[in-house]
């Protein structure tokens, strides 16, 4: 159903409330202009990561870019941040929801990031109506009234606001240009970008981005080429637009420096995006025996490939004047047993204390009440809105990018696996992107690593569980079915069948499928 068009631009879904002011004619030929200047070239982009992949499935080990070894080693900084921008102690996530949103802002946290794409379901109610609360928020006239009669609204001080499109590798299917998809990466920017980059700048902050799933310096370069056309259509000065890059795939891992210099004039830094690292790390080398990973619960940031990755990142970003921002600590509140919080709080300290000292400049929560315990920890050791001048002189070599960390497989690893992407998907299916289990706070990303997880185990015949027994097909239907079995019981998700179906799909599939949330997202 065709609700709206300009020109080439139709939008193929049916008519919003929420959409009214923001999917303006002007708006959406503005979304044209974008996905016909740079549809072709991410499609381009897409099929170099296919055929990378194929070489990795041959066999071939990545490495640092010998035709820009001389980049590296020279010296040249990126543009300096803007002043609210400087000080990036704690940022806190979360999707674009409205009390969501409303409760980020107020957390204490320096910065909140507004996310499209892994804790937000896109459905086309979630995407518009988050455009609409984004809208609201830059102009301080959100507010919110839960059922109970407790009403939201924002404080004085708020944190900046930095926004998360899709990744490149996502369409937006319910708006075509010239007939085809158009991009969701430019879809949820461009949207943004033009309805609120001028109210940004007038109000004395900017247009922020975080940019996901990057694989590689030519991504990002299309990136930077989207900033410059953006900003020149729109009438703002290049560099207007700041963009925080997440290092969350094994291969952007090693072109770090390539990737700040392509958005050097628009580059806010760096972040470790780690679990959807691990996730990239598993898929990427699924067919290598010897890149089997342990349970996800024995993957910490202290595993030596963890560990050289976060540094890396930190020497990369303080060698060129930007800043490195730290994980996500996914930990939330647990109600009723003070020991168990007591406990999740301290690994949270931990966690934070370990990228505190590295040298980051600030760090990720999940949920407001981790706000206070990550700013003590960053508060002890700043003198400074960042410690840029720090510049680690570790020697992280490829091999230790690709050091696997020993461990073990356990039946308890394999149940959480299956619990985890099972609940996940049924409710990102009912529109809930970010779904509390078992006290974390998980998204796409920790969903992707449960399937990617037993996809891998299941096909190499060296995956046994420490007891002895072959992770093969029929151990993991017998855990798909019990866990269904539990959670029928519960009661508790309506898209339970679905998910199931889906999950079992994606699991059991000859061919390891990209991304689980391209095939969910036809069903919504």
């Amino acid at each position: 159903m065709t609700t709206s068009s300009t020109r080439d631009v139709q939008v193929l879904a049916p008519h919003r409330p929420d959409e009214d002011g923001i999917l303006t004619p002007e708006a959406l030929e503005f979304l044209g202009e974008l996905e016909r200047r740079f549809g072709s070239r991410r499609r381009t982009l897409l099929e170099a990561r296919r055929r990378r992949q194929q070489r990795l499935d041959q066999g071939e080990r990545p490495d640092f870019l010998a035709e820009t070894r001389e980049r590296r080693a020279s010296d040249w900084t990126v543009a300096p941040a803007p002043s609210d921008l400087q000080d990036r102690r704690v940022e806190i996530t979360g999707p674009v929801e409205r009390k969501m949103i409303i409760n980020a802002l107020n957390s204490g946290a320096r910065v909140f990031m507004a996310d499209f794409e892994d804790s937000n379901s896109p459905t086309w109610e979630n995407v518009l109506q988050g455009q609409r609360n984004l809208y609201d928020a830059i102009r301080r006239t959100i507010d919110f009234e839960a059922p109970n009669g407790k009403h939201y609204k924002l404080n004085d001080h708020v944190a900046t606001l930095i926004a998360r499109p899709r990744g490149w590798h996502l369409e937006e299917n319910r708006v075509t240009v010239e007939g085809l998809p158009m991009s969701a990466s430019l879809f949820d920017f461009g949207l943004y970008f033009f309805h609120n980059a001028h109210e940004l700048v007038a109000r004395g902050s900017g247009p922020y981005f975080y940019l996901p799933k990057l694989e590689s310096h030519l991504e990002a370069r299309l990136w930077n080429e989207v900033f410059e056309f953006a900003q020149e259509r729109r009438g703002l000065p290049r560099g207007t637009i700041k963009a925080t890059v997440l290092i969350e795939t094994i291969l952007a891992a090693f072109e770090m420096d390539e990737i700040l210099w392509e958005l050097r004039e628009h580059s806010a830094g760096l972040n470790c995006g780690r679990w959807d690292y691990i996730f990239s790390f598993i898929k990427r080398f699924k067919g290598q025996a010897d890149f089997l990973l342990p349970d996800r619960a024995q993957v910490t940031m202290t595993t030596h490939f963890l560990r050289s990755y976060a540094q890396l990142v930190v020497q990369t970003c303080h060698r060129r004047g930007i800043h490195a921002i730290g994980g996500m600590a996914a930990q939330i509140p647990v109600k009723g047993d003070p020991e168990a919080n007591d406990r999740a709080l301290a690994k949270v300290r931990q966690d934070k204390e370990r990228e505190a000292a590295d040298g980051h400049d600030g760090t990720w929560v999940a949920h407001p009440a981790l706000v206070p315990v990550a700013m003590d920890v960053f508060d002890d050791v700043l003198d400074g809105p960042h410690q840029i001048h720090r510049i680690p002189d570790h020697a992280i070599t490829a091999e230790d990018l690709l050091m696997v960390p020993e461990g073990t497989i356990t039946a308890a690893g394999l149940r959480a696996n299956v619990e985890i992407g099972l609940i996940y998907l049924a409710s990102w299916l009912e529109g809930k992107g970010c779904v509390p289990i078992h006290h974390l706070m998980e998204d796409a990303a920790t969903a992707e690593i449960s399937r990617t997880q037993l996809w891998q185990w299941i096909r190499h015949p060296q995956a046994r569980l420490d007891d002895g027994r072959a992770v093969d097909e029929a151990l993991f239907r017998d855990e798909l079915s019990q866990v269904h079995q539990e959670l029928q019981r519960q009661g508790k998700l309506p898209k339970l069948e679905e998910a199931m179906g889906l999950y079992e799909r994606l699991v059991l599939s000859s061919e390891l499928e990209e991304f689980l949330t391209i095939s969910a997202s036809e069903k919504l």
